[in-house]
């Protein structure tokens, strides 16, 4: 995939996120739902922080197995519980996101949901990649 990453210089700057990417490749992949279910179907980790890093680590082992890189990642959108609570844990999950899928950042949307499939799950990413 080639992946240009678009902030135009009339928004204002991002910071873990690109405005837009313009992805071309062969093959798109769409990443269902993770949260922070470990190989057990449970719900792992009681903070935010550790269930991000679960469920970050789930989206991409599926993007693994379908072929991919966290740097194909075209869209991310990433549904807490508590947007209040993600905003105050966000340098950390900045951290996190760096370790395990690096800078190239996919245009992105975080969204505050009432509830999520799994009760004590407080985060879900899912997304799409384009895959050369």
């Amino acid at each position: 995939m080639t992946a240009e990453r678009v902030n135009p210089p009339g928004l204002a700057p991002p910071a873990g996120f690109s405005h837009a990417v313009v992805a071309s490749g062969s093959r798109v992949v769409f990443l269902a739902g993770q949260t922070a279910l470990d190989g057990d179907g449970k719900v792992a980790g009681a903070t935010l922080p550790e269930q991000f890093e679960r469920a970050l680590t789930n989206l991409l082992a599926a993007l693994t197995a379908a072929g991919g890189t966290p740097s194909d990642l075209a869209r991310v959108t990433i549904y807490a519980t508590d947007v209040a609570a993600y905003r105050a844990h966000a340098p950390e999950l900045g951290r996190l996101w760096r370790k395990l899928a690096g800078r190239d950042y996919p245009a992105m949307a975080v969204v505050e949901v009432v509830r999520l499939w799994d009760e004590e799950a407080l985060v879900e990413l899912d997304g799409f990649a384009v895959l050369p």
